[in-house]
């Protein structure tokens, strides 16, 4: 006997809230990440199941309605509290059946009789019910009931119930689900779809496994959309798609047929069936043989997600539930109920009801934490924030800190602190205390906030004292790395002063308390140190201080340090250091004025003129070289004084110059030839001055010398006549290349004549030429 209830629930008031987090039901611990997060429904529901058991379930989006084993219906708010209660029969409740608006419901139980909400009696032997899902509107007022029949109720115009007959004879209908204008039933044979709009019956989907007992392992069927069923039986799933055939083919068909997609076996027994976007999510009942009695066993339910493919399936994931006494429930004790707004899904079961839930950010960063996978958690935190409701970025970054210090690693740990702390100093300062009883304030020295926000001086100080007694290099690091006024400097400056006083020629302290008094602008004293230490900043320092006036008794300090820079400083700023000055601190230093000097005078012929005359002697000492060019460019020069000191020191070109310079060009001659023997420097002498009395001493010094013989052939047709030297040649003399020679006196006289027309001269030169190839032997 069973018994169908319609209740109407206008004005029903339903609380909802936020359902709170209770005991897990995955026990399965592994390294892939879960896909979905479970908890017990609780509340009302731990004291119903208590004392009678659950047998169906549906779900609205506001509220659930659930059936029990003793017949009756309790409506509970998401976190399980009882908002109403029905005492329907005394039986079993088979299935509860909700409209879309949840403002009407259908129940049917197992005592035989049909009721209206005023429990008159509607119908016989039905096994369950679905409501059509529109059954809040006047013109839907519909429901079809399922046992040996599958009848449609109908409100007629009197307001009275007009039953039809949709199927017989198949056996008992086991359930009934209505989507839009389509019915799914199942019956012993098979799953039927039937169209109520057009009141055809589409298609037969067969039953596979005939030989499981349809009462003990129940269809299970599921629309996951307004047309497509899915179909799960003992172990087999088809996914059928109803579609509209073409008109020129129906004859007499339906004007719809179903098209299997997918169908495929699974391992497990199917115990209900869920969509999930393109997924399923598919309630196992698991059977399994023990190894050690030979027998079957019950073991925890799973709960998979699977995607279908035509022919197989690929799982997604997989979860053991340990629902209360699974090692007593069957495959019918098990539904699968679930919510398409919020995939929720519901796991019901005669003493425990289970509720999974897609895993969210917030589940997903919790996993990560679990596994001490901080970095990532703390990144997913970061991109998510504005979306994660139970975690906090900073928490997150505090943990992972906190596990890097107990790993050791703590540089790692000391660079997220710069990251996770980033503004708050309190956090800041609480760390840095951390790192100092662990030991490790130079780990997190590094990464300290020293921009706009910083913390108190006293932090940085007991920082830089920690480093002072450890390490002077890392001290001298943080001093260039930190400003100045990040903490108190006379307490740095003292500090470093009294480890001088231990190890006073230390070059990283002297340098570190160079900076720190630069940090304090005493920088005469910054000055002090880096000259005596010959650093390459104390010129850096000068010019970004302007310490010129500073400078003045240390001329001689920084040209030790770097002549070339020192004086190209000097000479930049003569306007605050004089050049009178620069010579008075150098005058003990000549080596080191004749530089500065000598650098003045590139730059300025005339400006350092009062002491071109000590410059002489300076060339003469530390730079030849430069003498000769220097006596040449100086006009202020006095030519008696450097004629003196080259002559001291027997420099003959120097002198040569000067002598020819103060007029006295035949002793200038005289000592081309004679002390240097240079032919072709006395001829381009003679050449330069242009004068026959040179040009005859020149000949006559040279008639006994061969090799200035030559040098004159080659050399004197264009400015002396060449009979001139050719007459004189002596007889007998070898001279080198003589022929060659008077042929290029001839080649270039011819030239001169041909301008001149002077045809006699030539002859003459041609006949001497002649004479002297023959008096010599030449030819």
């Amino acid at each position: 006997m069973i018994t169908v209830i319609l209740v109407s629930f206008w004005n029903l008031s339903v609380k909802t809230s936020v359902r709170k987090s209770t005991e897990e039901s995955g026990e399965e611990d592994s390294e892939e990440e879960p896909k979905l997060k479970y908890e017990r429904l609780s509340n009302g529901v731990t004291e119903i199941l208590q004392n009678d058991a659950a047998s169906c379930m549906t779900v609205h989006d506001k509220f659930l309605a659930l059936g029990t084993h003793f017949g009756k219906v309790f409506l509970l708010d998401i976190q399980g509290n009882v908002t109403q209660k029905f005492e329907i029969s005394s039986v079993k409740i088979n299935q509860i059946s909700l409209d879309e608006s949840g403002e009407h419901v259908g129940i049917c139980s197992e005592d035989g009789k049909v009721r209206s909400r005023r429990s008159s009696p509607l119908a016989t032997d039905p096994w369950v019910v679905a409501l059509h899902p529109q059954f809040t509107r006047s013109n839907y007022k519909q429901f079809v009931t399922g046992g040996n029949k599958l009848l449609l109720y109908e409100k007629n115009w009197l307001n009275r119930w007009k039953t039809s007959l949709l199927h017989e004879g198949e056996g008992t209908i086991t359930n009934i689900q209505w989507r839009a204008n389509l019915i799914a039933w199942a019956n012993n044979v098979g799953v039927k779809i039937y169209d109520i709009s057009t009141k055809q019956r589409i298609t037969n989907v067969l039953r596979d496994n005939v030989s499981l007992r349809p009462d003990m392992y129940p269809c299970s069927l599921c629309w996951k959309d307004n047309t497509t069923l899915i179909v799960g039986w003992g172990t087999s799933i088809k996914i059928c798609v109803v579609k509209e055939r073409n008109p020129t083919e129906m004859r007499d068909l339906p004007s719809r047929y179903v098209e299997i997609v997918s169908a495929f076996d699974t391992e497990f027994f199917i115990s209900g069936l869920a969509p999930l976007a393109d997924q399923l999510v598919t309630l196992y009942f698991v059977k399994e043989n023990s190894e050690q009695m030979d027998e079957e066993f019950r073991a925890r339910p799973r709960l998979d997600i699977i995607q279908p493919l035509p022919e197989s399936c690929e799982e997604i994931s997989s979860d053991a539930l340990t629902v209360r006494n699974f090692q007593d429930n069957e495959c019918r004790d098990y539904r699968l109920e679930h919510s398409e707004g919020e995939s929720l899904f519901y796991i019901i079961s005669p003493k425990d009801i289970v509720v999974a839930k897609e895993r969210d950010q917030d589940d997903h960063i919790d996993w990560l934490l679990e596994k001490k996978k901080y970095e990532e958690a703390l990144m997913a935190a970061e991109i998510s924030f504005k979306n994660i409701k139970r975690h906090d970025v900073q928490k997150i970054g505090m943990a992972y800190i906190n596990h890097l210090v107990e790993k050791g690693d703590y540089d790692s740990a000391a660079r997220k602190c710069q990251k996770v702390l980033g503004k708050n100093m309190e956090l800041w300062e609480n760390e840095v205390y951390r790192f100092k009883t662990i030991g490790q304030l130079k780990a997190i020295s590094q990464y300290l906030p020293r921009g706009d926000l910083r913390l108190r001086p006293a932090i940085y100080e007991m920082i830089l004292h920690e480093f002072l007694k450890t390490d002077y290099e890392g001290f001298a690091m943080l001093i260039r790395q930190w400003p100045g006024e990040l903490y108190n400097n006379l307490a740095i400056v003292q500090a470093v002063s009294d480890h001088l006083k231990r190890d006073p020629t230390n070059s990283t302290l002297l340098t570190t308390l160079a900076e720190l008094y630069t940090y304090d602008q005493r920088y005469d004293k910054a000055l002090e140190i880096y000259l005596k230490l010959r650093h390459k900043d104390v010129y850096q320092l000068i010019h970004k201080h302007n310490l010129f006036s500073s400078i003045e008794d240390k001329i001689v300090l920084l040209m030790d340090f770097d002549k070339e820079k020192a004086v190209d400083m000097l000479l930049d700023n003569e306007d605050k250091i004089s050049v009178n000055r620069v010579v008075e601190e150098l005058a003990d230093r000549p080596e080191l004025l004749h530089v500065y000097l000598h650098k003045l005078f590139k730059r300025d012929h005339h400006k350092g003129q009062k002491y071109h005359e000590r410059q002489i002697g300076l060339y003469a000492e530390y730079d030849r070289p430069n003498l000769l060019p220097f006596l040449r460019d100086s006009t202020h020069c006095p030519l008696e004084k450097a004629l003196e000191i080259c002559q001291q020191r027997n420099f003959v070109e120097e002198t040569v110059f000067l002598l020819s310079r103060m007029g006295n060009c035949r002793r200038a001659l005289q000592m081309i030839m004679e002390e240097l023997g240079d032919v072709d420097k006395a001829i381009e002498f003679a050449k330069e001055q242009d004068d026959a009395e040179l040009w005859e001493d020149l000949i006559s010094y040279s008639i006994d010398k061969p090799p200035f013989i030559t040098g004159l052939l080659n050399n004197i047709g264009t400015h002396v006549d060449p009979i001139l030297l050719i007459h004189r040649i002596k007889e007998g003399m070898e001279i080198p290349n003589l022929r060659d020679s008077l042929v290029k006196i001839l080649q270039d006289y011819n030239l001169q004549v041909r301008h001149s027309g002077g045809m006699v001269s030539y002859s003459t030169l041609i006949s001497h030429a002649v004479f002297v190839l023959l008096a010599t032997n030449a030819i």
